[in-house]
């Protein structure tokens, strides 16, 4: 699947409100999909922010000399999910980013869900 079609299929997943695909190296989208004013959700302003998750996370794991791989970062809010999964080396600096209604998601099928989408990305 390519980066459009990810996005899609990311927004089909029950409860998504937002999806992007980001490089954590410069803070960038390469695509986005879904969020919006409705939604009170700024996906390219989520991306950026959460790039510096993703980088203080890959700082703490080097400095505790853990030899290990991020899976997925989850962010719970009162009424949201965010979900950050990296995708293997092998892909670069890019992570997946997914929102989540609260109310209306599975969190357990999602994470599956993103991490199938994951292994079925092709950049």
């Amino acid at each position: 699947m390519n980066i459009d079609s990810t996005l899609k299929e990311a927004m089909s997943i029950e409860g998504a409100l937002g999806v992007a695909v980001v490089d954590y190296e410069s803070g960038m989208s390469l695509g986005t999909l879904g969020g919006g004013p409705q939604m009170q959700l700024d996906l390219e302003l989520a991306a950026a922010g959460n790039t510096e998750v993703v980088r203080a996370k890959q700082r703490t794991l080097k400095s505790l000399g853990l030899q290990d791989e991020i899976e997925d970062i989850l962010i719970t809010l009162s009424r949201q999910y965010h979900l950050i999964r990296p995708l293997a080396r092998s892909r670069g600096t890019l992570f997946l980013y997914l929102a989540l209604d609260r109310g209306r998601s599975n969190l357990a099928l999602a994470r599956h869900r993103l991490k199938t989408l994951e292994a079925e990305l092709e950049i």
